[in-house]
């Protein structure tokens, strides 16, 4: 399997498809495939590697999703009880159901309240504006900034529909970090420090560069019309943000990645035995949570941020709390009722709890859905199944 992946990707990196590419794999006895090839900044010296830093971007959602479960095992947050007992602003968002003829958004009362539940599971009603162009007209029309401002006025957009009448990928899991932040009385990073990174050996992971991570940092590239990459040397999440994005701030490794991975995978034990989240709460988080709803694609509003995006057209999916889940057998060799989810530049995992295999793959392109980024990413997952 080594000798099929190294080949796999070193060839990719020869082509040119990616600038740089980190992978790791693990099954029921440890490391499986650890490996790195090509550049971390494309024409600049510094070898790609599982310890390089990285931005995230979304794969953030699931280490807030585990930070807000273990506030639910503790009772300090509850699954169902109205948000707003914990940030009144949530008992005000209305929801969208238009712009009048002078441009001004027309808005009206949600019919229930939101919940953590909606919040983790992206049924809540808010959206992002790479993806939904409602939320971009709004943003234009009342002066909101991008998510990427770590702004607090950048979460104050609307619902797209009621809580908990479909799905929609958008901001829910930044409130629900901010929820994290309203029970503990910490920064979201610091009770992820405390409660996920510190137990699990994470030590390349946080919100903030240290001038350790920022040595080995990869950049994010992005892909132009003729395929060609180009180094963006200015992208970097704000390092004094008014809030911590519980939805796409973290760097972090393929390493470190890992940690978390096997941690779900061992029923929310450390390397170490550390208990740090009980079984049934690993369980819960790994369990369909949104009904009947199921997750659609992502039709792209911004083309150089994001291709139209779906994990596996045809296979049905839905969402655990802050997972996503598909139901069926992936091509890839990965079991019905896995894990997974992504980041915007081109980072993704699974974690198959079935087959106890799991795996991260880390490069920083954009836009996300690469055209040769994501389909190395399932031809690496294959790999790992023997397919």
């Amino acid at each position: 399997m080594k000798t099929r992946i190294d080949a796999l990707l070193s060839e990719a990196v020869q082509r040119g498809d990616v600038p740089g590419v980190a992978a790791v794999a693990t099954d029921a006895s440890g490391t499986s495939y650890a490996g790195g090839f090509g550049q971390a900044v494309l024409g600049q010296d510094g070898d790609m590697t599982p310890d390089t830093v990285v931005w995230i971007a979304s794969m953030t959602k699931a280490i807030t999703g585990a930070v807000a479960m273990q506030q639910v095992e503790r009772g300090a947050l509850k699954l169902d009880a109205p948000a707003k007992e914990v940030i009144p602003y949530l008992g005000e968002v209305q929801v969208l159901e238009g712009f009048d003829a002078a441009g001004h958004p027309r808005l009206r009362r949600p019919a229930r309240d939101i919940t953590l539940r909606h919040l983790l599971t992206h049924t809540a009603g808010f959206g992002y504006d790479i993806w939904h162009p409602e939320i971009l007209r709004y943003r234009e029309a009342m002066d909101v900034p991008t998510i990427g401002t770590g702004l607090d006025k950048s979460l104050t957009t609307p619902l797209l529909f009621d809580p908990g009448a479909r799905w929609q990928y958008g901001i829910g899991i930044d409130w629900a970090g901010k929820m994290v932040e309203a029970v503990t009385g910490r920064k979201l990073g610091h009770v992820m420090q405390d409660e996920l990174f510190g137990p699990l050996g994470m030590g390349s992971t946080g919100f903030r560069l240290t001038p350790a991570m920022r040595a080995r940092m990869a950049r994010v590239h992005h892909r132009k019309e003729d395929g060609t990459l180009v180094a963006d040397l200015k992208r970097e999440v704000p390092q004094e943000p008014e809030f911590e994005a519980g939805g796409g701030g973290l760097y972090s490794t393929a390493n470190d990645y890992l940690r978390f991975v096997r941690m779900v995978l061992d029923g929310g034990k450390s390397a170490r035995g550390e208990v740090v989240m009980k079984p049934a709460t690993v369980d819960a988080m790994a369990t369909n949570a949104m009904g009947d709803s199921t997750v659609s694609v992502l039709k792209t509003v911004m083309p150089a941020l994001s291709n139209d995006a779906e994990f596996f057209p045809g296979v049905t999916k839905q969402w655990g709390l802050s997972f996503l889940i598909n139901n069926e057998e992936a091509p890839t060799g990965r079991s019905a009722g896995s894990l997974s989810w992504a980041g915007l530049p081109n980072t993704y995992y699974w974690i198959d709890r079935k087959k106890r295999m799991g795996g991260v793959y880390m490069t920083q392109i954009l836009p996300f859905a690469d055209v040769k980024s994501l389909p190395l990413f399932y031809a690496f997952e294959s790999a790992t199944y023997g397919r």
